[in-house]
């Protein structure tokens, strides 16, 4: 069926017939049916405008959304980017640091090495200095042993006004007072 037009309306004629219509009431009455219809296009063109409009608005929001979506991706894959290179960045500086504790506790080992080999160097030095100083001293005695033996066969021929050496305690009493004062702290140590 063919769509009627207000064109259509505003041209078609009617045939006159004796007993027809009144035409003034045709008239009147295709006039208001034009006037509705012209109501009716005017109403539909705002419509099909206003649905375009929004065809366009749903179209830019759709356009919108995918921008933001690929945003939100985008800011995604960048957050997990920057949170796995900031893991990274932390197990390196941990590395690192273990590395350096690890050098600094090998330094500290060998420098308490080195310090105890010099204890233990220290404590041999003065072991041989103490045995040489008693062995100094051990001859020392021996040579006062051997002089005041001398002085006293010496002695028994002096004239009788000399007054004699004062009597020496025995040799080994002599050796373990000196070697006594070797071994005191105070004097050895």
């Amino acid at each position: 069926m063919k769509r009627i037009t207000i064109v259509d309306i505003q041209h078609k004629t009617f045939k006159k017939a004796i007993q027809g219509y009144a035409r003034e009431d045709v008239d009147q009455y295709l006039d208001e049916i034009i006037e509705s219809l012209e109501d009716d296009t005017q109403e539909r063109a705002a419509m099909e405008a206003e649905l375009l409009d929004l065809k366009e608005r749903i179209s830019h929001f759709k356009a919108m959304e995918e921008s933001l979506q690929n945003t939100l991706l985008l800011a995604q894959r960048t957050a997990d980017e920057v949170k796995a290179a900031a893991h990274k960045e932390a197990d390196l500086i941990v590395r690192q640091a273990r590395i350096e504790a690890e050098k600094e506790v090998a330094t500290l080992r060998d420098q308490i090495e080195s310090a105890q080999r010099e204890r233990q160097h220290a404590f041999a030095e003065r072991e041989k200095a103490r045995n040489e100083l008693r062995g100094l001293l051990l001859t020392h005695l021996a040579l006062i042993d051997e002089r005041n033996a001398g002085v006293e066969s010496a002695g028994n021929g002096v004239a009788a006004g000399a007054t004699a050496p004062a009597p020496q305690p025995p040799a080994r009493e002599r050796e373990h007072l000196h070697v006594g004062l070797l071994e005191d702290p105070a004097v050895g140590a």
